[in-house]
C-alpha cells in the first residue's frame, strides 16, 4: 500500500513539473510573439535610406519611418485617391518641385515609385515643411493637409490663438493623422531605441 502511494505521489508531481513546463512555455511563446508581433506591425525597412536622408536633411529616423508607415504601410508602389505616391506618398507637383531642388535628372512621377527617390523627396520636403513651421504638429499638418491650409489656419483666431500653434484642427482626416503619426512615432523608437 505505501509503494502505490509513493507512486500516486510520485506521479502526481511528475505531472505539475509537466504542467509548470507547460505553462511556461506558453509565456515564453506570448512575450516572443509580442515582441515580435510588434516588430511585425512597425517594421524596419528601407533602414539605410532613412538614415541616409534623415541625417542629410536633420531628421529624426524614427519620425520618417512613422510618416512611411502613415501614408504608405512601406509598400512602394502605394498610390492615393489624390495620385499621391510611393512609401511617403508625393504627388507629382511635389515631386517636381523637388526634382528640380534637389537636380534629380530625368524625373517623372512614375520615379516616386523608386525607394530612394521617394524617401529623398519626402525628407526634403519634410525637411522644408520644418524650415516654414519649425513645430512637429504643424510639419505633420502640412504634409497632410498642405502647407498653404496651415498657414491659413495660423490666422484664422478661432483654430489659432497666437498665430504660431493650432488650437483646432479643421479637418478630421488631418487630425487623425498627426495622432497616427505620433503614435508610431513613439512605438517605432521604443522598439528600435538603439538603431540610429
Amino acid at each position: 500500500m505505501a509503494a502505490i502511494g509513493r507512486v500516486h505521489l510520485k506521479n502526481k508531481s511528475r505531472g505539475r513539473l509537466i504542467s509548470l513546463l507547460i505553462i511556461s512555455a506558453i509565456l515564453l511563446l506570448a512575450v516572443f510573439t509580442l515582441c515580435n508581433g510588434a516588430r511585425w506591425l512597425y517594421p524596419l525597412k528601407y533602414e539605410g535610406l532613412v538614415q541616409e536622408y534623415s541625417q542629410k536633411y536633420g531628421l529624426d529616423p524614427f519620425l520618417v519611418l512613422a510618416v512611411i508607415k502613415a501614408e504608405s504601410s512601406f509598400r512602394h508602389n502605394a498610390v492615393s485617391h489624390k495620385n499621391a505616391r510611393g512609401l511617403m506618398q508625393i504627388t507629382e507637383g511635389t515631386g517636381k518641385w523637388g526634382a528640380d531642388k534637389l537636380g534629380l535628372k530625368e524625373f517623372s512621377a512614375e520615379r516616386l515609385f523608386e525607394p530612394e527617390v521617394n524617401i529623398h523627396i519626402g525628407c526634403w520636403y519634410l525637411s522644408a515643411l520644418y524650415s516654414q513651421f519649425g513645430d512637429t504638429d504643424l510639419v505633420l499638418a502640412a504634409y497632410n493637409a498642405g502647407s498653404g491650409n496651415v498657414t491659413r489656419w495660423l490666422g484664422d483666431d478661432e483654430l489659432s490663438a497666437d498665430g504660431k500653434s493650432l488650437d483646432r484642427i479643421p479637418f478630421k482626416e488631418t487630425e487623425n493623422y498627426i495622432r497616427r503619426v505620433k503614435n508610431s512615432y513613439a512605438i517605432y523608437k521604443r522598439l528600435y531605441e538603439n538603431t540610429f
